[in-house]
């Protein structure tokens, strides 16, 4: 016999009224913000830089700001696949890095295959990753710190601590960058296409319900008979090759790759893009497309304070601040949500 009790829903509306409850209305507010603030921060963001500074939207300032977002956005979209898992990834900003550095060796000697082995081996590190935290319960975050410090030594043993310069098949790469589609450099342009091929991933795909199901309710995901530990396995392997989408855009920029120069400094943006883009840190709540919001925003903020006129050593501290207030507007929040 079934003693469990349904819930009524009639409760949540007054009798005789068909007006919606407050928390109906709240969460489709939040709802709302979490489809839309992204865009509404950065549109924010252009307009007040726009009155300030015109003269810094026009000409090239919108292949700038694209440019410098591409491997953001693609470092970002990987972590925001993690993120939804309710895991973090610290390592795949210099997995992006040390991708870049194989990249520029390569290329030289075996063109467009070289490219290809490199992208099977980054996504073969994010598969080891996520094959540790899943079968053995090592948690992420204390996982891919560690794997972090290797892979940045990895970088640094591998370049020599040199600039490794890209001395032939370049074109290969650097056509990327320098051909612009609507002012545009085509390196965004491929991490728009990932972003929406992520989302249709997550949308329609029974893979992309698993992974929701894991970062909205393990356990019950567990129960519900959800293969976890693939898909998990599964979600660090895509943040591994977005990290190697992410090394040809840093290629294509500079024709260039070394461990301190372009992309060096992934991490910090590429989660903070994830988080702007309103991807929840508690997992189960991704939206690749808005990520893509997310990353022109993080971006922007530092090129856009320069064009407004503040000083360098100021720079820094509004960007933090800046990155802080995003987060907090753009965080979605439940009323049985606790946020660590």
């Amino acid at each position: 016999m079934n003693n469990s009790v349904k819930p009524d829903a009639s409760a949540a509306v007054s009798p005789g009224s068909n007006s919606q409850s407050p928390v109906a209305g709240h969460f489709s507010h939040l709802a709302f913000w979490q489809a839309m603030g992204p865009f509404l921060v950065f549109a924010a963001t252009v307009l007040t830089v726009s009155l300030v500074n015109p003269a810094f939207l026009g000409g090239t300032g919108i292949a700038i700001v694209t440019g410098a977002a591409a491997s953001i956005l693609l470092v970002a979209l990987g972590q925001a696949m993690v993120l939804h898992i309710g895991s973090i990834d610290l390592s795949n900003a210099a997995i992006a890095l040390l991708g870049a550095i194989l990249m520029a060796m390569a290329l030289p000697t075996f063109g467009i295959a070289g490219l290809i082995a490199v992208l099977v081996a980054v996504t073969f590190f994010g598969a080891v990753n996520g094959a540790i935290v899943a079968y053995c319960q090592v948690p992420s975050f204390a996982l891919t710190l560690g794997m972090l410090g290797i892979f940045e030594a990895a970088a640094l043993v591998t370049s020599g601590s040199e600039t490794i310069y890209v001395t032939k098949n370049r074109e290969l790469v650097t056509v990327l960058y320098h051909y612009r589609l609507a002012g545009v450099p085509l390196t965004f342009w491929m991490g728009v296409v990932v972003a929406l091929l992520y989302w249709a991933l997550l949308r329609f795909t029974s893979v992309g319900q698993g992974l929701t199901a894991i970062g909205k309710n393990e356990a019950g995901a567990i129960f519900a008979a959800v293969r976890t530990g693939w898909l998990k396995v599964l979600a660090f392997a895509i943040s591994g090759f977005t990290a190697g989408l992410a090394g040809i855009t840093i290629v294509a920029q500079a024709g260039s790759a070394s461990a301190s120069g372009l992309g060096s400094d992934l991490l910090l943006p590429g989660i903070a893009a994830a988080l702007v883009g309103g991807t929840a840190i508690s997992g189960g709540l991704t939206n690749p497309v808005s990520v893509i919001f997310g990353a022109l925003t993080v971006a922007f903020v530092p090129i856009a304070v320069q064009a407004i006129g503040i000083s360098a050593q100021a720079q820094s501290l509004v960007y933090g601040i800046f990155i802080i207030v995003v987060v907090v507007l753009t965080t979605t929040r439940s009323r049985d949500e606790i946020i660590k």
